[in-house]
């Protein structure tokens, strides 16, 4: 197997017959499903205990499909059609208000999807993943302004005036600013 390449059996939604249809794909042999992700069973999804919900929004910022809804310091809810039971959102829970609930009854694997829901959440998964690159991509770029902003005069935004102290200041900025500039032209965005 080349460098980067991941066997095809780290999918538990898929199930054994999603490890044959990727080793399929991708030419790889069909091994068993990997049990270090889990294991094949009905498609779960979430439900949150509306009476403990804090909304902390902890859930919101890690769901891959954008099925959660709800604002800070409100209750939550989730949106049945858009949750693929990914269990992203329990560990993050900090009063443990999700749980997860059978949502395919006694189909398991590749059979608990119908061709629309897969194609559903993979349309929500590519788009949630648009808006954090292009998010991560607009907040970078505000802070490039305010460096810049900052590098035109940067005695007034300066609580030193020692010209040396502002010369280091001044050479560190540019520098952040010129790793930021090369990861943005290698297209790798901005750092985790």
């Amino acid at each position: 197997m080349a460098a980067g390449e991941a066997d095809c059996n780290q999918c538990p939604p898929g199930g054994a017959e999603g490890v044959a249809r990727l080793s399929a794909l991708t030419s790889q042999p069909a091994l068993a499903l990997n049990p270090a992700n889990g294991a094949e069973g009905p498609r779960g999804m979430a439900v949150i205990d509306e009476d403990w919900c804090i909304g902390c929004t902890l859930c919101i910022a890690v769901c891959p499909t954008d099925a959660i809804m709800g604002s800070n310091k409100l209750m939550h809810t989730v949106i049945e059609a858009y949750c693929t039971g990914c269990e992203l959102c329990l560990p993050v829970c900090p009063v443990d208000c999700i749980q997860m609930e059978n949502a395919s009854g006694k189909r398991t694997g590749w059979a608990a999807w119908s061709q629309e829901a897969a194609s559903l959440a993979r349309n929500r998964y590519q788009f949630h993943s648009y808006k954090q690159r292009r998010d991560a991509g607009e907040a970078a770029k505000k802070l490039e302004n305010k460096a810049e902003r900052k590098l035109a005069d940067l005695p007034a935004h300066s609580h030193h005036t020692d010209p040396e102290i502002l010369d280091r200041k001044r050479l560190t900025i540019e520098a952040a600013l010129a790793r930021a500039r090369a990861r943005n032209a290698a297209g790798q965005g901005p750092p985790d």
